[in-house]
């Protein structure tokens, strides 16, 4: 992929870890929209594969290296003359009780999930000003609100800093006519929650968890994907700053009032 003139629609927007789960539904919506897709990704070499064979630009990155952050804006700046759309999905957590607090698993999380949305929205930035109406969704998690889940803390730690960030960006690009919204979804059915389970313990954990929601029923990556296409879209033009809750109205958190 060499030119610009590979793309044939005026939008573009840039997915990070879109190659697997919740971020993949992401870019497959967006690509059904009309969007030029990026996607940085850290592994999954196959599944990008299959996203350059569908005209998505793929560039490996871990988002929590700065530097690396540098050289993927760099290529997709030779491709991309602005950014309407940058999704922060890149994300990685570990099971960690506090008292059994592991400084190298929280580390990582840190500047995966947090420091990685920072760097990829600062370093991303001067193409979502290029934008007459950028849009950047953060994706969050129903744990950086208040999560009952055991071992959570820390991981819920670096979710409530990516809704702060939200809202304070939000106040500081809104200057710009960039608006910034993050979606916190709960436990949605993808390999990382599912990984290498038999179909039985598969069927276990939903039924566990739609035990946990008023609307007893588990979430898809697609219910998230819509969301973002939404909030990424004209229609939501007049909002900004907001944290939208997608986990079936869990019981056993402190994210609704039910």
């Amino acid at each position: 992929m060499s030119s610009q003139s590979y793309f044939k629609s005026v939008m573009y927007a840039l997915v990070t870890g879109g190659t697997r789960g919740i971020g993949r539904a992401i870019t497959e919506a967006l690509l059904k929209e009309g969007y030029n897709v990026a996607v940085l990704y850290h592994g999954s070499e196959d599944k990008a594969k299959e996203l350059r064979e569908k005209g998505v630009l793929t560039v490996r990155c871990d988002v929590g290296d700065r530097n690396q952050v540098k050289k993927a804006k760099e290529e997709i700046s030779n491709h991309f003359p602005r950014l309407d759309v940058l999704v922060n999905n890149a994300g990685i957590w570990y099971l960690m009780p506090f008292e059994q607090f592991d400084e190298e698993k929280y580390e990582r999380m840190l500047r995966v999930n947090l420091n990685g949305t920072i760097y990829v929205t600062y370093e991303f930035l001067s193409l979502l000003k290029k934008s007459s109406a950028a849009s950047i969704i953060n994706i969050a998690s129903n744990a950086g609100i208040g999560t009952a889940a055991e071992g959570t803390t820390f991981y819920a730690i670096t979710k409530a800093g990516i809704i702060i960030l939200t809202r304070r960006l939000a106040f500081e690009l809104g200057k710009y006519g960039i608006r910034v919204n993050a979606v916190a979804p709960g436990w949605i059915e993808t390999d990382m929650t599912l990984g290498n389970k038999s179909d039985e313990e598969k069927e276990k954990l939903r039924e566990i968890f739609r035990n946990k929601t008023v609307l007893h029923t588990t979430g898809k990556p697609e219910d998230i994907a819509n969301i973002v296409v939404f909030l990424a879209s004209e229609k939501a033009r007049y909002i900004t700053g907001q944290v939208i809750v997608a986990d079936g109205g869990r019981i056993d958190n402190l994210t609704h009032s039910v």
